[in-house]
C-alpha cells in the first residue's frame, strides 16, 4: 500500500485546502469557519511521479471530556497513528501560536518523522511563521500556499528526502491499484444511525458517532472487502427539511451528500424504525430511484420496537411504497440493529442482489417474447383517435438502471401512464428484477 501522510494542526490553517490541492478534488470541504473537518478523510494524491495517500484531519483543540471535539481529536489521533510521515501544518499569517506549541508537543511523543509546513504564505515577506516555525523543532519549513498552488515542488523535495532518510518504503499488496466493483451510499434523515452502521460494517469506530444533529459534514470514503466483491463504502451527512436547513456549513454537506449519490450504484436508506418513515424519507428514496440508483431500505433500531411497534411499523412501511412510491415496492427492506451489530452483514448481501439487478441485461429475444404475453394478457388501451396502440417490438438500450424502449407506429396521444407501470411491474415478476428502477420508453 502507498505511503501514508497525516496533515495535522490547528483549526483554519488550511489543511483541507491542501488536501484537495494534493488530490486534484475538491472532496474536502472548505470554509472561512473553523472546525468544518470532523472525521479524517482519506483521499490519493501525488506530486509529479510521487504517490502517496493524504489524510485529512479535525483541527486540533483542547476538548473537555466526553465531548465532541474530543471525539474530533480521538479521529485525528488514529490518523497520526496510522501515518507514516506527518505533515505539521501552520498559518504563516498568524506565525506560531500557543495551540500550535501545545500539538507540536503532542505529535513530538509519536514519535513520527515530521515535515513543518507553513501555508498561506504566497507573499513570504509577510508570513512570520516561516521564522517563527523553526521553534517547534520540525526543522525547516516548507513555506507554500496550497490556495495558489505554490510551494509544492518544494513539498516534494520534503517528502522525498523523509523518504530516504527513515527508510520508507510502499508496502506492495494484490489488489492495490483495483477499482472497487461497488459503490455504496448510506443516506438518511439526521441521527438515524448513518455513522452507526458505517463503523458496524467496518468493524471499526471509522466515523464519529455522536447525539448531536448533523455531526457528520464531508462525506467519508472507505473501501472493504464482502465475500469477495470490492465495495466502496460512503457515509453522508444526514439531510434535512430545506426549511429547516439555514446553516451554510450544513448546506454544504447536504451538498456534498448529494454528489455522493450521482456516484453511487447503491443507496442504502436508513430509517430509524422508532421515529418511523415520514415524508422526507419517501422524498430522499423517489430522489435516489429517479437518479437511477438501486435501493436497499434499512430499518435501523429494530430491536428497540415491542412487536405490536414492529407490526404497526411494518404495515405503514408498505402502504407509503405501495401507494406513495410505486417503484420501490421491491426494494429489499433490512431490519436490523446498527449499534448491536444484528442483520448489519444481510444488508450487503441485500445491496449484492440490487447490484446484480441493477446491471441486467436481457437479450432481444427474450424481451420479445414477454412483451407479446405480457400485451395479450393484458392488451394496450386504445388512443386519443380510438384505435388500439400495437406494441410492435422492444430492445433494451442500457442497464445501470435497465432501460428498455419499445417501439410502435401507433398514435400515442392520451396512451396512459398506468399501462407502463403494468408493463414494468410484469417485467419485475416475469426477469425477477428487485430494488432498481426500470426505465421504459415507448416510442
Amino acid at each position: 500500500m502507498p505511503l501514508k501522510i497525516a496533515i495535522i494542526g490547528r483549526p483554519n490553517v488550511g489543511k483541507s485546502t491542501i488536501f484537495n490541492r494534493l488530490t486534484g478534488t475538491k472532496e474536502a470541504l472548505v470554509h472561512d469557519k473553523p472546525g468544518l473537518t470532523r472525521d479524517r478523510k482519506e483521499g490519493k494524491a501525488n506530486i509529479s511521479d510521487l504517490n502517496f495517500t493524504i489524510i485529512d484531519t479535525a483541527g486540533l483543540e483542547k476538548a473537555d471530556k466526553g465531548s465532541l471535539e474530543q471525539l474530533m481529536m480521538e479521529q485525528t489521533s488514529k490518523a497520526i497513528d496510522e501515518a507514516d510521515i506527518i505533515m505539521f501544518t501552520i498559518d504563516g499569517r498568524d506565525g506560531v501560536t500557543p495551540l500550535d506549541h501545545d500539538f507540536a508537543k503532542m505529535v513530538r511523543k509519536k514519535n513520527k518523522p515530521t515535515i513543518m509546513l507553513v501555508n498561506k504564505s504566497e507573499n513570504e515577506r509577510k508570513s512570520p511563521g516561516i521564522i517563527e516555525s523553526y521553534k517547534l523543532g520540525f526543522g525547516s519549513p516548507v513555506a507554500l500556499s496550497a490556495e495558489h498552488g505554490i510551494g509544492f515542488g518544494d513539498l516534494y523535495d520534503a517528502i522525498t528526502e523523509t523518504v530516504e532518510k527513515y527508510k520508507l518504503e510502499e508496502k506492495a499488496t494484490e489488489d492495490e491499484d483495483k477499482k472497487p466493483d461497488l459503490m455504496l451510499a448510506i443516506f438518511g434523515r439526521p441521527n438515524v444511525g448513518k455513522s452507526t452502521l458505517f463503523n458496524a460494517i467496518l468493524h471499526d469506530n471509522r466515523s464519529i458517532v455522536s447525539d448531536v444533529a448533523g455531526t457528520t459534514r464531508d462525506s467519508i470514503y472507505v473501501d472493504f472487502y464482502h465475500n469477495g466483491t470490492l465495495i466502496k463504502l460512503v457515509d453522508t451527512a444526514g439531510i434535512r427539511k430545506k426549511h429547516r436547513s439555514g446553516d451554510f456549513l450544513e448546506e454544504l454537506s447536504v451538498n456534498d451528500s448529494q454528489k455522493s449519490l450521482k456516484y453511487a450504484n447503491v443507496v442504502a436508506l436508513v430509517i430509524d424504525a422508532k421515529q418511523g418513515i415520514d415524508k422526507m424519507d419517501l422524498k430522499l428514496a423517489d430522489e435516489i430511484l429517479y437518479e437511477g440508483k438501486a435501493l436497499v431500505f434499512v430499518m435501523n433500531k429494530w430491536d428497540s420496537l415491542s412487536n405490536e411497534e414492529r407490526e404497526v411499523a411494518n404495515f405503514n412501511l408498505e402502504s407509503l411504497m405501495s401507494y406513495s412510491l410505486a417503484q420501490a415496492k421491491t426494494c429489499p427492506v433490512v431490519r436490523c440493529s446498527a449499534l448491536k451489530e444484528h442483520r448489519v452483514m444481510d444488508i450487503l448481501d441485500s445491496v449484492v442482489k440490487v447490484y446484480g439487478d441493477w446491471n441486467t441485461k436481457i437479450s432481444t429475444s427474450k424481451l420479445n417474447d414477454w412483451l407479446k404475453a405480457a400485451t395479450e394478457e393484458t392488451p394496450p388501451p386504445t388512443s386519443k383517435t380510438g384505435k388500439r396502440v400495437k406494441l410492435k417490438y422492444m430492445t433494451q438500450i442500457s442497464t445501470r438502471p435497465p432501460f428498455f424502449k419499445i417501439f410502435t407506429t401507433s398514435n400515442l396521444a392520451g396512451f396512459p401512464s398506468s399501462y407502463v407501470n403494468y408493463l414494468r411491474n410484469s417485467m419485475r415478476k416475469a426477469f425477477n428484477i428487485k430494488g432498481t428502477p426500470i426505465r421504459i420508453s415507448i416510442k
